[in-house]
């Protein structure tokens, strides 16, 4: 997920003064279409398509192991906290060792 993040802050610091520079080679009204238009293509869009393919690549971790039922895993990046360690689908971090289970509402309103 860091990777993603990095590469849009990287695309955005070199497109941004680009397009800032184009200001003076084109007319205002045309600039503000083309600014947008390649602020989407170049920054937000390839984001999004990266994103998407973060999740599909992690799915089945997400879904489908001990992990995602403990409260030490962080579903946006796929990560277990406790161990500072991506889980895979053959690989669990703490061997289900230190799997503790995560809070439901019931149980919080319980608590309360």
């Amino acid at each position: 997920m860091g990777e993603i993040v990095f590469w849009t802050i990287i695309r955005a610091t070199v497109v941004i003064p680009l397009v800032w520079l184009a200001k003076d080679y084109l007319d205002y009204s045309v600039w503000w279409m083309a600014g947008m238009l390649t602020l989407y293509g170049v920054i937000i869009h390839p984001a999004i398509l990266h994103y998407n393919n973060f999740r599909a690549r992690n799915h089945e971790v997400i879904e489908e192991t001990l992990c995602t039922s403990c409260k030490h895993f962080d579903k946006g990046s796929v990560l277990c906290l406790k161990h500072d360690e991506h889980p895979a689908k053959d690989y669990l971090p703490c061997e289900g060792i230190d799997w503790e289970p995560k809070q439901t509402d019931l149980e919080d309103e319980h608590i309360q």
